[in-house]
């Protein structure tokens, strides 16, 4: 008889458990090699949809982790990230990545404990400051780097990236001073390929001082890449070689270099060393139409990289082609929004800019008519109490003495006479007071026996909203009419009708005097001169024999 055996209840227990298990464990595999494969596929991309891929990887973990509070794994994510966007040239965005990793270290309480990723950090954004031609803050952000950094190593990185910089700027003696310390640290490196990088780069600096050390320098990092087949390396030093022997004008062996740059760029299979080493044999080259053609395609190729910088992600192939066509179009609404806004921003700061021209002219307008008032009330101060008072003194004196002839005192009590006019009519206005009734006892008081003065509304303007320096004009205009008046026109008989349309006051002056010649006006055009200056009207009618009327509108 045969038997079955059946499992235990132990066994089946412990089967469902591993059953149950068996997913989250499978899971979590996928997932570390899944970051594996991306993190490989940012650092060393191999086809063009690496990068765009590993951005979108990176960025949907890093709002998982942020969402359960693994700030470490965010941080991560965001280096990575930021050098995905600097790879493919979106070095707005890459800053940005920089930036809000350091923010979320800074959040961090062990925040200070991050050394290691903070110097990581800013050599990143170093790089991007590099590639953006922000120089100066390239070297402020290194500079920060080196003051945290511990490991020989890291300081060895960052300070060659510095030396970069000035060999950018073409400032050899700063970079060459950088390069001379790394040398003599050199011997304290377990790296082989840091070595030679620091042996060749002093080599090339000292190449273009002119230092003799320069030719050693270059052969022994050539000979210690050779030695360790860094292809990369290699490339590097003769491309180094063959641009010294180009400054010596050895153009035979400068060829030969740059040849075997070009033979190893194609044994590393990058376009960019290609495009390198052509461009160096080009420019040995004595065809002027191909350095014409270079320095055409440089400048395209210049512009075009602006042009285009904001949109290097869409050369990659992120998603299928429906999405792509999307984001192109949500990409061209973006860029219509912005120039709408910059164009509506411009127009306001336009409009901002014609009014503060004609503000700011206005004050300045008003400023300099108030200096003429205040110029007329202190001249007029000045004829009263020196030229005035100093005839009357001397009339008073005069008088007493009998060998004076009285029509040598007459003579004097006209001078007098005539300086405080001159004061009395040019005197200082009180403006706080009810410029009305001021105004209606100037007008009063050419009033006589021989000459009649009516007012009509004078009253019912409210002179309380008018500006100041009108109700001045105003009252300097009557009175210079009314001068003119009695002195020349021999009228018996004078009306002044005032009116207030909208914001302007409107005042006709009539006499029945004896006119006069508009062609001469009497000495009436500084009366014109007021009213313009406020950009009001003034318009005289006159003949002789018919009176004279005035029309003023301010």
């Amino acid at each position: 008889m045969e038997y079955k055996k059946v499992p235990s209840p132990n066994h089946i227990f412990f089967l469902f458990i591993w059953i149950l298990l068996l997913p989250f464990y499978s899971i979590a595999q996928i997932s570390n090699d899944t970051i594996r494969y991306y993190h490989n596929a940012i650092t060393n991309p191999s086809v063009p949809l690496d990068l765009p891929s590993g951005i979108q990887f990176f960025t949907k973990k890093k709002q998982i982790d942020l969402k359960t509070n693994d700030t470490l794994s965010a941080i991560y994510d965001l280096r990575l990230l930021s050098i995905a966007e600097f790879k493919i040239g979106n070095n707005f965005n890459s800053e940005n990545h920089i930036v809000e990793a350091l923010d979320l270290i800074q959040s961090m309480t062990s925040g200070d404990t991050l050394i290691n990723a903070k110097v990581g950090l800013y050599n990143q954004l170093g790089r991007i400051y590099r590639a953006s031609d922000n120089f100066s803050e390239a070297i402020k952000t290194y500079d920060k780097a080196l003051a945290i950094a511990h490991k020989l190593n890291d300081s060895v990185v960052i300070l060659n990236n510095k030396a970069n910089i000035y060999k950018d700027l073409t400032e050899f003696n700063n970079a060459l001073g950088i390069y001379t310390l790394l040398n003599d640290k050199h011997s304290q490196l377990n790296n082989d390929n840091q070595k030679s990088l620091i042996i060749d780069n002093l080599g090339y600096i000292q190449s273009k001082l002119n230092l003799p050390e320069a030719f050693e320098n270059l052969q022994s990092a050539l000979a210690l890449r050779e030695k360790n087949s860094d292809l990369i390396g290699l490339h590097a030093s003769n491309t180094h070689l063959s641009e010294y022997y180009l400054d010596k004008k050895d153009t035979t062996n400068a060829i030969i270099y740059a040849e075997k740059a070009l033979s190893l760029s194609n044994k590393i299979n990058s376009n960019s060393f290609k495009l390198e080493s052509i461009s160096k044999l080009m420019d040995m080259n004595k065809n002027p139409l191909i350095h014409e053609y270079r320095k055409l395609t440089d400048s395209i190729a210049k512009a075009k990289q602006v042009a285009e910088n904001k949109n290097a992600f869409l050369k990659y192939n992120v998603a299928e082609e429906q999405k792509k066509t999307q984001a192109s179009k949500l990409l061209q609404e973006i860029e219509s929004r912005k120039r709408l806004a910059y164009q509506s921003l411009a127009f306001v700061i336009f409009l901002i800019l014609i009014g503060s021209y004609f503000i700011y002219r206005n004050r300045y307008r008003k400023a300099k008519i108030e200096e003429i008032y205040k110029t007329e009330t202190r001249i007029a101060k000045k004829v009263h109490d020196e030229v005035a008072n100093d005839v009357y003194k001397l009339m008073a004196s005069l008088e007493n003495n009998s060998n004076i002839d009285n029509k040598l005192i007459d003579e004097m009590e006209k001078i007098y006479t005539k300086t405080r006019d001159i004061s009395r009519e040019n005197s200082a206005i009180d403006l706080n007071q009810d410029f009305g009734i001021q105004l209606n006892d100037l007008l009063l008081g050419y009033k006589n026996g021989n000459v009649n003065v009516i007012t009509r509304n004078l009253s019912k303007i409210p002179w309380n909203t008018i500006h100041e320096l009108n109700k001045t004009a105003i009252y300097r205009v009557l009175q210079e009419l009314m001068t003119n008046m009695r002195k020349h026109s021999q009228a018996t008989f004078v009306t002044l009708v005032f009116k207030k349309v909208g914001s302007k006051i409107h005042i006709n002056y009539r006499d029945n005097g004896v006119g006069c010649d508009l062609s001469k006006k009497n000495g009436l055009q500084h009366t014109e001169s007021r009213i313009a200056s406020l950009k009001g009207t003034i318009i005289f009618e006159s003949k002789q024999g018919d009176g004279f009327k005035v029309s003023i509108i301010i």
